[in-house]
């Protein structure tokens, strides 16, 4: 399995996908929306909530499985052109 995560990572929609992927079934395992993070105290506890369920462990890393996959491609790596990029969207 070969991902070309060099030039995922130089793509900030990368990195908001990745941060979705993880943060919004947390919540939504505990029924929270994004506006009840109203203090520190409050993101602080749901992360240790969360780390400490494995159940909601393995929801975000499925989440971030999806998230890194390409559906387009047959098998799990990215396309032999895809992995020949130097930047995103292929521009070298």
């Amino acid at each position: 399995m070969k991902i070309n995560l060099t030039v995922r990572a130089k793509n900030p929609l990368f990195w908001v996908q990745i941060a979705l992927a993880i943060v919004t079934p947390i919540l939504a395992y505990f029924g929270l929306t994004a506006a009840d993070m109203t203090s520190w105290a409050a993101l602080g506890s749901l992360i240790i909530q969360a780390v400490s369920n494995p159940y909601v462990l393995c929801l975000a890393a499925v989440s971030v499985w999806n998230a890194l996959q390409d559906p387009t491609t047959p098998g799990l790596s990215d396309s032999t052109r895809a992995l020949g990029y130097t930047t995103p969207g292929g521009k070298n």
